[in-house]
């Protein structure tokens, strides 16, 4: 895999020519963060893996929203020292098989979750509506 990013000024990015648009800042609001990013493909990543897995089995799935949380260390790196998911499923769903898909998509299937460190804090939750 090949990516870029062109400097623009301060600490503005964004991505070459071959990516689709993104752009990058430190910390501007209404513009992503490295560590924002991280949290987004996190959640990308699991969330399409739960969706796939309780797709392949059968079940009815009809919304999926997953939430961030994190703690970052105070100090340098501020890196995330805990990351929560907080999975919302919608539709009949049996709770024990969305309890499966995570746990598959973080132990086994999600390439990013699997490329941060391995002392990072990492919980879900599950909320259901049936209807």
């Amino acid at each position: 895999m090949a990516l870029s990013l062109i400097w623009d000024s301060e600490l503005d990015f964004h991505a070459g020519p071959d990516s689709p648009e993104l752009k990058l800042a430190s910390s501007r609001a209404g513009v992503y963060s490295p560590m924002t990013l991280l949290a987004q493909a996190v959640m990308g990543c699991m969330g399409m893996d739960v969706v796939h897995i309780l797709q392949k089995g059968r079940h009815d799935l009809q919304g999926l929203t997953v939430e961030f949380g994190g703690e970052r260390s105070a100090e340098q790196p501020k890196r995330y020292t805990k990351i929560h998911l907080t999975f919302h499923v919608k539709g009949n769903v049996p709770k024990e098989a969305v309890e499966r898909a995570i746990a598959l998509s973080h132990e086994k299937y999600c390439s990013v979750s699997n490329s941060l460190r391995q002392d990072i804090v990492f919980t879900t939750s599950i909320e259901t509506d049936a209807h």
